[in-house]
């Protein structure tokens, strides 16, 4: 008996073509809903600074939307080659992470620079007026 041989072209639109069940919609637009209010939330009480809130709110409105307009998830799906939407939505949620570190790797880098070139010049005052630091008894 000779095992069945599948086109996987087919079988890619098969799982592409495959409904969603509604449980799982209506959980992905309460889930993004949520996370573009807790945004606004934040923002409004000062505790994500507006330098960082353009991202956020790029992030969390793409999600609302996406989680909406489920056509234009398999569409992307469609063009990056991927084979279920989820592996998609998982694939941006990479990017998105690894462009937050890259940020945050940058933002590190440049304090680590100012607190050593703060640090230099606290030790250069403090030299020339002949005051230096207590010692911990």
């Amino acid at each position: 008996m000779q095992a069945p041989i599948y086109d996987l072209e087919r079988l890619r639109e098969v799982l592409l073509a495959a409904p969603e069940a509604a449980s799982t919609r209506a959980m992905a637009i309460v889930g993004s809903v949520a996370i573009f209010l807790v945004i606004l939330v934040l923002v409004r009480h000062r505790k994500l600074r507006e330098e960082y809130t353009p991202i956020w709110l790029v992030m969390a409105v793409g999600t609302v939307v996406i989680s909406v307009w489920n056509d234009l998830l398999r569409a992307i799906t469609r063009a990056i080659g991927a084979w279920t939407p989820s592996s998609t939505i998982f694939f941006m949620g990479e990017l998105f992470l690894m462009t937050i570190c890259l940020h945050y790797a940058v933002r590190l880098s440049s304090l680590g620079r100012q607190v050593k070139n703060l640090a230099q010049e606290v030790a250069m005052l403090r030299e020339e007026s002949g005051r230096h630091p207590r010692t911990p008894d």
